[in-house]
């Protein structure tokens, strides 16, 4: 991956709908070159999938998991991947082992998200951080 291929990436970032021919004039190359990278990327796995980003009025966390040591968090991520109102899973280093980051109507919803992590047999303890502002690089 090259500088270039930076660039188009930002780009897509900040709007994966954005046009070849507009990335293109952006990052000063041509469409078709935008288009083979693009290709190319995906087919070796550096985007791994374009997403959505909402503004749904909803309330957005991160709740932060523990798990035992004998525990494989790949597994465990997974399972709470499926979970309704769940955006992303990612397996982390420090004090925590998982954290979610959850899009939930409510604080309700954020709570029943929390309570549901905590049933887990290999969860040891939780921490929740409200996002309550959002900037898309």
């Amino acid at each position: 991956m090259d500088e270039l291929d930076r660039q188009i990436l930002s780009v897509l970032r900040r709007d994966a709908r954005t046009p070849y021919t507009e990335i293109a004039d952006e990052v000063e190359t041509s469409e078709g070159t935008v288009r083979n990278r693009v290709e190319r990327m995906i087919d070796d796995g550096v985007i791994e999938r374009f997403t959505v980003t909402t503004r749904t009025g909803n309330v957005k966390a991160m709740i932060e998991i523990s798990v035992a040591v004998d525990v494989d968090t790949h597994e465990v991520s997974q399972r709470m991947a499926e979970w309704e109102e769940v955006d992303f899973v990612w397996q982390v280093s420090g004090e925590q082992d998982i954290v979610l980051v959850v899009d939930a109507a409510d604080t309700r919803g954020v709570n029943g998200l929390i309570t549901q992590a905590r049933e887990q047999d290999e969860v040891v303890s939780t921490k929740t951080r409200l996002i309550l502002d959002e900037q898309l690089g």
